[in-house]
């Protein structure tokens, strides 16, 4: 019987390892092996060029969304209280 039951959970793998674990848990984990890699100074440091190029490559996908953009420009334009154009005339 506990060969049938093993063959029956093969596909599902959501139940098994990293992924069965609650989020609060993993977060723990994960949180831990940053702290050893930082301690052992294995971890990775971004250094500035890194730095940039990385948010570069997120400028250029979040600009991609029109929708977004224009969201971000009407929150800027409600903010700044239209001085700008008032300042101009």
């Amino acid at each position: 019987m506990q060969d049938q039951d093993h063959r029956t959970n093969r596909g599902n793998t959501a139940n098994r390892g990293f992924a069965s674990m609650d989020p609060e848990r993993q977060r723990e984990i994960a949180r831990e092996g940053g702290k050893a890699a930082h301690e052992k100074g294995t971890a990775h440091e971004f250094d500035s060029e890194e730095a940039r190029e990385a948010g570069r490559k997120g400028g250029e996908v979040v600009s991609q969304n029109r929708e977004h953009m224009a969201e971000i420009g009407r929150k800027g334009g409600q903010s700044s209280g239209g001085n700008r154009r008032q300042a101009g005339e």
